[in-house]
């Protein structure tokens, strides 16, 4: 097993030195689930790094309930918003990097739909400071450290995911919920293991084998709503 995943790691890295290097950290167009999406330089780019598109790829009308409202924590490219606006009423889609979020608002015009969309810059929740939501989204920075400004923003950070979890169910409306997604690489069980601790149960909506890598999105319930750990 831990040759496999070594392996694919390598393959993985040359894969994206041969056929990917130049789409990194540059002006391009990209398509993900036939939605055009400008991705500027110093941004999280979601067809190189695929958890963002599997993630989008698991919403539905049970996940994103038609009318609801939604916060994209994290929100990058704008991904989520724009895939979870096909059902939610309003989305807030929030960004500590200024880049991403001139991004997300250049991709939430893209696809018209300013009218639903709103983006903002944001470190977590303070833009959204006394604001619920019927859903969070959330795809975490991975990797422990201090990063630097810009796009390593969007791979390590030193406490995000404790304050993600320690803020989210003051920002959860009744019956609310998060999803998250989150891999085997880095952060899966520090993650978890917060929610848990601070009063969520988790149920895994969808899960992939990237090879050197497994993939998870999970969706998160305050412990109170019932919810139980379950394979979906």
């Amino acid at each position: 097993m831990k040759f496999k995943k070594f392996f694919w790691r390598q393959w993985l890295k040359l894969r994206f030195y041969l056929t990917q290097r130049h789409r990194h950290n540059r002006l391009v167009l990209e398509t993900v689930a036939g939605r055009p999406f400008l991705i500027l330089p110093e941004v999280f780019n979601p067809t190189l790094f695929l958890t963002s598109e599997f993630m989008v790829s698991a919403f539905n009308e049970h996940l994103i309930p038609p009318g609801s409202r939604v916060l994209d924590m994290g929100t990058g490219s704008g991904v989520g918003a724009v895939f979870a606006a096909q059902w939610a009423a309003q989305v807030i889609a929030v960004d500590i990097n200024p880049a991403a979020v001139r991004c997300a608002t250049i991709n939430v015009l893209l696809n018209n739909l300013d009218g639903c969309v709103n983006v903002r810059q944001s470190d977590l929740f303070t833009a959204v400071a006394g604001q619920q939501f019927d859903v969070v989204l959330f795809n975490p920075p991975y990797f422990r450290g201090q990063p630097q400004p810009g796009f390593d923003q969007a791979w390590r950070s030193e406490d995000v995911l404790e304050r993600f979890a320690a803020e989210l169910d003051t920002h959860l409306a009744p019956n609310g919920h998060a999803l998250l997604v989150l891999s085997t690489a880095a952060g899966e069980t520090t993650c978890l293991q917060n929610l848990t601790a601070a009063g969520f149960e988790i149920t895994v909506v969808a899960r992939r084998d990237m090879g050197s890598e497994v993939v998870t999105v999970y969706k998160a319930m305050a412990r109170w709503q019932g919810c139980v750990m379950r394979d979906t």
